[in-house]
């Protein structure tokens, strides 16, 4: 872990605390996707495919990531997440450059840094474009569009933005990065059957 990166492990309570007053947090009144969740595909860091098919009857969230953010600790508490409701649900992290050069490392490296400092077992996806644009990944192109996912046109405002996707495929959430994955609102939902 760098100097920057423990420094930022060391502050994220703070951080957390001060920029949660202002967590912007949408809902879906259950509008149905117009293109299946269960058809997408990913893939992983260690270059397997990841068919959404498998994720039939799980609620899952999926995280852009970086490992230079001032929120960079939501790892510890994603993993929290992932050993406390490991059996209902699925988090699925998406390692991305896209603000302000955050993620800077290979696949390799990210994985490495994820497991070491953090304890991440959760799945973890190929180093991708979560922002609109010509290199958007699917995954997001689909969580960001409207024609697609039956609502939400809202992209990662930042790193560890949040999207809540329950059993049956239907996008129901969009959290801003502010909003803790351990925070009440996002423990309601997850603990609330679909």
């Amino acid at each position: 872990m760098t100097i920057r990166q423990k420094v930022l492990k060391t502050v994220y309570p703070i951080f957390m605390w001060m920029k949660g007053k202002d967590a912007k947090i949408l809902e879906n009144e259950h509008k149905a996707p117009t293109v299946a969740f269960h058809s997408l595909k990913a893939t992983m860091s260690n270059g397997i495919v990841y068919d959404f098919a498998q994720l039939k009857g799980k609620k899952v969230l999926l995280v852009n990531t970086a490992s230079n953010c001032g929120y960079t600790g939501q790892y510890d508490d994603l993993q929290k997440l992932h050993e406390q409701f490991g059996k209902e649900l699925v988090i699925l992290g998406f390692p991305a450059n896209d603000f302000k050069e955050q993620e800077k490392g290979t696949d390799d490296e990210i994985a490495q840094f994820c497991k070491v400092n953090f304890g991440v077992t959760f799945p973890l996806m190929k180093k991708t474009t979560v922002v609109k644009s010509g290199e958007q990944n699917e995954v997001y192109q689909w969580l960001s569009d409207s024609t697609k996912n039956g609502w939400n046109n809202k992209q990662p405002s930042w790193n560890f933005s949040k999207y809540l996707v329950n059993e049956q495929g239907i996008l129901t959430h969009y959290f801003d990065p502010s909003v803790s994955p351990l925070s009440d609102e996002l423990l309601h939902e997850l603990k609330t059957k679909q």
